[in-house]
C-alpha cells in the first residue's frame, strides 16, 4: 500500500491552518483570561468560536478545496462542537478544579480538537466534496 502524497499534503496543510487558529485561540483567550479576568469557560468558549471560524473557512477553501455547500458543512462542524464543547469544557472544568494550570488544559483540550476535528471534517463533513472548488481544479 503506497503513501498518497496528496493525503500527506493536506495534513500537513490542516496541521498549519491549525496551528494559526491555535494561536488565535490562545491569543484571545490569554486577552480574555489576563486583561479581562473573565471565567475560565467564557474566554475558552470565545477563543473557540473565533478559531473555529477561522479553522473552518480557510480549510474548506485551501485544505479540503471544497466546493460544498456551506451552510450544510457548517451545520456539520456546528454538531461537532455541539459535543466537543461541553465535553472539553467539563474537563476544563474537573482539571483546573484539581489545580491544574490553565494553560496546560487549553493545550490538551486543543490537541484533542486538532486529532478529532481533522479526522470528522476529513471523513464526515468534506468526504464527498474533496477536491470540487476552484482551486483542486487548477
Amino acid at each position: 500500500m503506497g503513501i498518497n502524497k496528496k493525503e500527506i499534503w493536506r495534513t500537513i496543510k490542516f496541521t498549519l491552518v491549525s496551528v494559526s487558529a491555535g494561536l488565535i485561540e490562545i491569543g484571545s483567550f490569554t486577552v480574555f483570561n489576563e486583561v479581562f479576568h473573565l471565567n475560565y469557560w467564557l474566554g475558552y468558549l470565545i477563543a473557540l468560536v473565533l478559531s473555529v471560524l477561522w479553522n473552518f473557512t480557510i480549510n474548506r477553501r485551501y485544505t479540503f478545496q471544497s466546493a460544498s455547500n456551506i451552510p450544510k458543512a457548517m451545520l456539520l462542524v456546528f454538531l461537532y462542537y455541539l459535543v466537543f464543547t461541553p465535553l472539553s469544557t467539563y474537563l476544563e472544568h474537573f482539571l483546573t478544579g484539581l489545580g491544574w494550570n490553565e494553560y496546560l488544559v487549553t493545550a490538551i483540550n486543543m490537541l484533542l480538537n486538532f486529532v478529532t476535528e481533522f479526522l470528522y471534517q476529513r471523513f464526515v463533513v468534506f468526504r464527498k466534496t474533496i477536491d470540487t472548488n476552484e482551486l483542486a481544479n487548477k
